[in-house]
């Protein structure tokens, strides 16, 4: 088994609280409305959210998978942290046992907030993973994000 780090980095301009209620304390039901090609929807199979939750996550129409397992492994309101572990579905492509993501928010200098993501993904046997398969799954989380921010600019009182 093999252990591969990303670390990616990105700007928006809403503020650390409002945009993690909105991307992680309520992205479970957000994301589905607002970017249904990303998530179809987000069903708790234990727990309500809460580390150690589970919860399964169906993929929407055009994507070339169609669930992921996740399970909440923390959920800091007060420092903006939040990290969790797919464990299960075709996204693990028969290569992965899991992968394990790590977002934070920080304040940004311009009022806004930085989010920074650290992916790790735990491979089997001596699979290595390819760098077009981290830029294309990079990409797809970043138009999440760039939606959750638009949907906020959009509509100033959410949240």
């Amino acid at each position: 088994m093999g252990i591969f780090t990303y670390e990616s980095e990105v700007v928006a301009a809403i503020p650390p609280a409002k945009m993690f209620k909105a991307c992680i304390l309520d992205g479970d039901n957000l994301i589905p409305k607002i970017v249904p090609q990303a998530f179809k929807n987000v069903e708790y199979i234990e727990g309500n959210g809460e580390p150690g939750s589970i919860k399964k996550v169906t993929f929407g129409e055009g994507s070339q998978f169609n669930y992921m397992i996740e399970k909440v492994e923390v959920l800091d309101k007060d420092n903006f942290v939040y990290s969790y572990s797919v464990i299960e579905g075709d996204a693990l492509m028969n290569t992965l046992e899991k992968i394990t993501y790590e977002t934070k928010l920080e304040p940004s200098p311009a009022g806004g907030s930085i989010c920074k993501t650290t992916s790790k993904y735990y491979t089997i046997g001596d699979f290595e993973i390819k760098e077009e398969g981290i830029k294309a799954g990079k990409e797809k989380a970043l138009g999440i994000f760039k939606a959750v921010e638009a949907y906020l600019l959009a509509n100033p009182d959410a949240y």
